[in-house]
């Protein structure tokens, strides 16, 4: 059985890639993944923020160190994340400590390890795709988690936004690059094929939004990550079979990927790759056997010899017009519930 496939150029033994997470965190975790079969792994985010806060210490340190003299050393200004670990605080892990991640985990497994940058401007930060390229990632998954809270914010500025970080990181790297996009675009199809024609070597449907709750005993606003949900994967499926035949980049599916059905789903609406992180984070790490088992399975069953006999199957024809292909579908669907047995 032939479970390879290819993906941002790269040829994976098998479809499955963990996506960001907690398990990826640690050179034991990734080694986990590695071990469990799946055929590449994204490592956790590495955040804007915590470049731009490394910047600005270091530039506080230089500008210190050119006026004290060395046996001053000592009294060098701590920054905000050591004076939290002096406070007992679980302290975030650098820059640094991510690129000596990245490294050696690239070093120990035999699988595509891929980095993550997540940000939301087109500054100098993206950049440091640069050092993970040197560190030895594979390839560069950029994140851009941006939420345009401000409705006085023109939707045509914030998709601009995502193309000029893409062109920054683009100019700093030689290795492929993935975009992980929002569904929350006016035209999430357009955005794609712009992203596409500007150079994305791949994107990956979809990002989840945090969405945080309220409290009605305590008042307040409570932040919270909640694990994914196979119904959450119909609507980058959905996009997945629109775009397969319309876009030069890989796609990949994430969200809503649980079990083998949820894997099978994805390669026939068109993904290169299935991610997955919640359920390997519910399960463990060993549960990418557990897809990768039913996924072979499903393939025996169904006369199949490989993974690319199968991908997009059932995306949308590239001759059919998406937008009435789609409403026809709709139409169905509605029919459909209009006669099933209530009660309502």
């Amino acid at each position: 059985m032939d479970l390879s496939s290819c993906y941002l150029g790269m040829t994976l033994r098998n479809p499955l890639v963990a996506s960001a997470s907690p398990l990826s965190n640690t050179l034991d975790g990734v080694r986990r993944l590695a071990d469990a079969g799946v055929g590449g792994v994204v490592l956790y985010s590495l955040f804007e923020e915590q470049l731009r806060r490394e910047a600005a210490r270091n530039a506080r340190l230089a500008e210190a160190g050119s006026e004290v003299f060395a046996e001053a050393l000592s009294y060098f200004p701590a920054d905000a994340q050591e004076m939290a670990e002096q406070a007992g605080a679980v302290r975030e892990p650098s820059p640094r400590q991510y690129l000596s991640l990245l490294e050696r985990a690239a070093a120990a497994v035999e699988i595509p390890v891929i980095g993550s940058l997540n940000g939301v401007t087109p500054g100098g930060w993206t950049s440091y795709a640069r050092a993970m390229q040197d560190a030895g990632a594979a390839a560069i998954e950029l994140n851009i988690y941006f939420i345009a809270g401000d409705p006085r914010i023109p939707g045509t500025d914030v998709e601009q936004r995502h193309i000029d970080i893409l062109h920054r990181v683009k100019g700093a790297v030689t290795v492929p690059v993935a975009v992980k996009l929002s569904p929350h675009f006016s035209s999430t199809g357009e955005m794609a094929l712009r992203l596409d024609q500007a150079g994305a070597d791949g994107l990956v449907l979809f990002n989840r939004f945090l969405q945080p709750d309220i409290d009605p005993e305590s008042i307040a606003v409570v932040p919270g990550v909640d694990l994914s949900s196979p119904r959450e994967g119909r609507l980058p499926r959905t996009w997945i079979s629109i775009l397969h035949h319309r876009v030069r980049g890989s796609l990949a599916a994430t969200t809503g990927v649980d079990g083998p059905s949820d894997v099978v789903k994805c390669l026939l609406a068109g993904a290169d790759v299935v991610m997955s992180a919640s359920a390997l984070i519910r399960h463990g790490p060993e549960h990418a056997g557990v897809l990768l088992d039913g996924l072979a399975a499903w393939l025996v069953r169904k006369g199949y010899t490989s993974v690319g006999e199968v991908r997009g199957l059932l995306a949308v024809p590239a001759d059919a017009d998406q937008a009435d292909y789609e409403r026809a579908g709709y139409v169905r669907a509605m029919r459909a519930a209009n006669n099933a047995p209530g009660p309502w």
